[in-house]
């Protein structure tokens, strides 16, 4: 199966990916986003946020991730030429992780480029919406 053969409401992929907090750690580092709501308890509290939240783009990270592992498989040629998402709700890190959980389907279809409606989730709550990205071949 290519691209030019999906057909709109076609379900494509369905992950989940661990989040901890050393991977915030990790991220923090690599962005230069040290902001302490993302790493430390205690600030993320004060700032009244239930626990450590994952960086919104990390958060977009993962999901772009996703995508492009899939599209590689569908068709090496794939490029993603677009994404966007509003971030609904942050992804909350306990001191045990959380997973984010990511499902696509097609959105529609054109001559030449795919539209996917994402759907990303994380301890049973919808963390970005809506979420789209189209890739074109």
């Amino acid at each position: 199966m290519t691209l030019a053969d999906l057909s709109a409401g076609e379900p494509v992929f369905s992950v989940s990916y661990p989040v901890s907090r050393a991977d915030l750690v990790a991220y923090a580092e690599a962005s230069g986003d040290h902001n302490p709501i993302h790493q430390d308890e205690a600030a993320a509290k004060a700032a009244g946020l239930p626990d450590v939240i994952a960086h919104g783009m990390y958060t977009m990270g993962l999901v772009s991730r996703a995508v492009l592992e899939w599209a590689t498989t569908a068709d090496p040629d794939a490029s993603l030429t677009d994404f966007s998402a509003r971030f609904a709700k942050p992804v909350v890190v306990p001191p045990t992780g959380t997973e984010v959980a990511i499902e696509a389907k097609v959105r529609g279809v054109e001559a030449g480029s795919v539209e996917l409606a994402i759907t990303v989730t994380s301890g049973g709550e919808r963390v970005l919406a809506p979420a789209r990205a189209t890739l074109t071949y």
